[in-house]
């Protein structure tokens, strides 16, 4: 298969400097409505990507489940790689990509860990099995097997219940943006890219050339 011929010309939408919100914050709640108004897979994931104690960026998808007006909100354990990279540099970056709609929305930015009273909240919106899973995986850390997993989710099941409580080493982290670029793909590669970027707490607004 020659991948190098695939094309794919982008017609659904356009994006204007001067139709989009003043706050970016605004313009991508805007936009996520429409991915999960639109019912595509998944609307909230997005890759989070970070900088290792090698200096080599890495990137997973992790799941949006927050938004305010100081960023974006997610959650995962502490101990893990992004958490450990986080912790040495809070430089990061943000990816979404909805296909369907021919949008992405790239965001770079700070991290810093939630206050606990947020993730208090949102570990336990979540179902017991999700809280269970929580402390049986020592994210990130090497194991010997699928069964070694397994086995001790059930010890702990056994030990919890249904009431698991919130783990010290768990909790959400919140990406406050300094750059935000909506990207609107158009025919003939002549895509649309708005750049916001924020100067002593005012949101600029740019047009890239794509």
């Amino acid at each position: 298969m020659d991948i190098n011929t695939l094309r794919k010309e982008y017609k659904r939408s356009a994006l204007s400097a001067q139709t989009v919100e003043k706050n970016p914050l605004q313009q991508f709640e805007t936009w996520l409505d429409e991915a999960v108004q639109s019912e595509i897979p998944d609307p909230t994931a997005m890759a989070f990507s970070t900088i290792d104690e090698n200096g080599f960026p890495q990137s997973r998808i992790v799941l949006l489940k927050y938004l305010d007006e100081s960023g974006f909100v997610f959650f995962t354990n502490y101990k893990s790689q992004k958490g450990k990279s986080i912790e040495k540099n809070p430089s990061v970056s943000l990816l979404f990509f909805w296909p369907e709609l021919e949008r992405q929305v790239r965001i770079v930015g700070y991290a810093a860990k939630t206050s606990p009273e947020l993730s208090e909240k949102y570990f336990h919106s979540r179902p017991p099995e999700s809280r269970i899973g929580a402390w049986a995986s020592d994210q990130s850390s090497e194991i010997p097997n699928r069964k070694y997993l397994e086995e001790r989710f059930e010890t702990l099941k056994a030990k919890f219940g249904f009431s698991p409580p919130l783990p010290d080493f768990w909790g959400g982290y919140r990406v406050n943006p300094v750059k935000i670029e909506f990207w609107q793909g158009r025919e003939n590669r002549l895509h649309d890219r708005i750049l916001y970027e924020k100067e002593t707490e005012k949101w600029t607004i740019k047009r890239l050339a794509p």
